[in-house]
């Protein structure tokens, strides 16, 4: 909570650029980097402060891509931010059916309670298995947990 603030100042949605939403995400996420790109960010604001991003671009699992669905591939929130990641999930939301798009997707891990997610108004439509992207073809190190997700779908 920025130094002085009141509970009562609301959390608001603000623009933020891509390029913008990389140095924060790369800042404040707790496992990952930010996406290489992305159809658009968008951020949330407490006291004029950015406190949390969202990037929103093309589905990671190719199936998906169907040029209709989108997918928030990274969030970050600040620690001690109640609301913001439900804010921001709606407002992704939002913004992309706005923009034509009929489906939107996100994945959280199997352990992590999806209550930000739900609170968005998602629901969770499957369990997806971890797996490695590395392969004799193509070696790659993996960076990322390779526990099960959860998929949520819009509404």
């Amino acid at each position: 909570m920025p130094t002085g603030a009141s509970r009562t100042e609301k959390l608001g949605i603000v623009p933020v650029t891509l390029k913008e939403a990389k140095v924060r995400i790369n800042r404040i996420h707790r496992r990952h980097r930010a996406p290489q790109g992305g159809f658009f960010a968008v951020g949330v604001a407490w006291c004029g402060e950015i406190v949390g991003i969202a990037v929103v671009g093309r589905p990671v699992n190719r199936n998906l891509d169907d040029g209709w669905t989108v997918e928030v591939t990274r969030l970050a929130v600040l620690e001690n931010q109640p609301n913001a990641c439900s804010k921001l999930y709606a407002a992704c939301w939002r913004v992309a059916r706005e923009m034509g798009y009929r489906n939107a997707v996100t994945y959280t891990l199997e352990e992590e309670s999806g209550v930000s997610v739900k609170a968005a108004g998602w629901r969770c439509i499957g369990k997806v298995e971890g797996r490695s992207w590395d392969r004799t073809s193509r070696p790659r190190v993996d960076t990322h947990p390779l526990q099960a997700k959860l998929r949520w779908e819009a509404p």
